[in-house]
């Protein structure tokens, strides 16, 4: 009796009466034999409910449990199957697995762990478990915190945006929380009906608590959250709003590109050779004209300098790049005292792209000063999205959106997957 105690400790098994040990020759491994406690016995899978017996099931089966040392091993007990009245005929549950599981909760736990703290191939190999497996046994973990954690309460201030992956042919909506900092929602598409999901889980009444949305000014973000979140002040991201000047000023490095190199249009000319010369020095500068003026590099404040002696008009488009990014650094009544400057610099730039960019700044603007006061940035959800780039790495072979999405929810969400006999 006391070496069944040790086995059900050892085994993390509660509510559970251990019948017998033995060692699988064929498999290698230690089977525990164990029925669950008469009180949790008869109970449906799916909602824990105790219904009728249906019969016998498949017989007798297996769930991988975490290993002893180097040798795996198994929980084996009966299979019956019960008629629930919700969920109709399904197999009965038991105490240390999820539904539908062929792991136990505790094996489950340590790979979702591992698989957000971890690499791929450690993963793997430490658990002995191919990687599709591991992607199953994540989805399961996230689906069991998400029924027993709200994730969307308590949201005022969210900031949404759209991320690809899988080399930019599929798109993910996520959905992060500006007081918390974490990930509270992701989804696919990158559409009116993909975000609408999310306002349905969220309901009407939490909706209209909301109180600040930021995005970029996509349309059908804008159409969205006019529509389900009517009580709510959308704020325009500083992050995309600059990088509308940074393709502005990209649209003028290019033009200075093809005069130095003696074209007069990008547009039906044959590729040509490698630029030389003034042409080649622009080409080079691409990057010393996106970059913030703090992450220059010696080299590349020298192309500054060469470019405001030798292109004016390129080194004016760089000064007003840098004037927009200016008005979200200082912010507030200042921030806005120095973008109406920037729209009349830019309304006379001559420039067609920044005339264009100063238009549509115009279009956006008061979305742009409530970013302004409050200070609202989309950062936060950058550095997520980043974040959610390298995951995908590693969700690389996981069958189908879910494992990535919930791999995601559990690496950068408020609610992480637990270790083994922690709480």
């Amino acid at each position: 009796m006391q070496n069944r105690s040790v086995w059900e400790r050892a085994c993390g098994l509660t509510r559970t009466v251990v019948e017998g040990v033995a060692f699988d020759d064929e498999a290698q491994a230690i089977v525990v034999s164990a029925r669950p406690v008469a009180r949790a016995r008869n109970r449906c899978g799916h909602c824990g409910r105790r219904s009728p017996g249906y019969d016998g099931g498949a017989g007798r089966r297996r769930w991988r449990a975490l290993d002893l040392g180097t040798t795996k091993v198994f929980i084996e007990a009966p299979a019956p199957r019960v008629r629930c009245h919700e969920h109709g005929v399904t197999v009965a549950a038991v105490p240390w697995a999820r539904h539908d599981a062929g792991h136990t909760r505790d094996f489950d736990d340590l790979a979702a762990w591992l698989a957000v703290r971890t690499s791929k191939s450690a993963v793997m190999e430490l658990l002995r478990v191919a990687w599709r497996t591991v992607g199953s046994i994540v989805t399961r973990v996230n689906a069991d915190i998400d029924a027993t954690v709200d994730r969307l309460d308590g949201l005022r201030r969210i900031g949404i945006d759209e991320i690809s992956y899988k080399r930019g042919h599929r798109y993910l909506i996520v959905v992060v929380d500006h007081d918390t900092g974490r990930l509270v929602w992701a989804g696919p598409g990158r559409n009116d009906t993909a975000l609408n999901v999310f306002f349905d889980e969220l309901g009407p009444e939490r909706s209209a608590l909301l109180t600040h949305v930021s995005a970029d000014m996509a349309d059908w973000i804008a159409r969205v959250v006019a529509q389900r979140a009517p009580n709510a002040v959308r704020s325009a991201d500083p992050f995309h709003v600059v990088a509308w000047a940074i393709e502005a000023l990209d649209i003028e490095r290019r033009r200075a590109w093809n005069t130095a190199k003696g074209r007069r249009s990008t547009r039906g000319l044959a590729r040509q050779g490698r630029s030389t010369g003034d042409a080649q020095r622009i080409s080079h500068a691409r990057y010393a004209l996106w970059k913030n003026p703090d992450d220059l590099t010696g080299r590349q404040r020298h192309q500054l300098d060469w470019i405001a002696k030798t292109s004016p008009r390129l080194w004016r488009a760089y000064l007003l790049k840098e004037g927009l990014r200016y008005v979200f650094a200082v912010k507030g009544d200042e921030g806005k005292q120095a973008l109406d400057r920037w729209t009349s610099w830019a309304r006379r730039s001559r420039m067609p792209a920044f005339v264009q960019l100063q238009r549509r700044i115009a279009a956006h603007r008061d979305a742009i000063d409530v970013a302004l006061d409050t200070g609202l940035s989309q950062g936060l959800i950058e550095s997520t999205n980043t974040k959610i780039r390298l995951l995908t790495r590693i969700a690389f072979g996981f069958h189908g959106y879910q494992p990535l999405v919930a791999l995601a929810m559990l690496a950068l969400g408020a609610h992480p997957p637990r270790l083994p006999g922690r709480i």
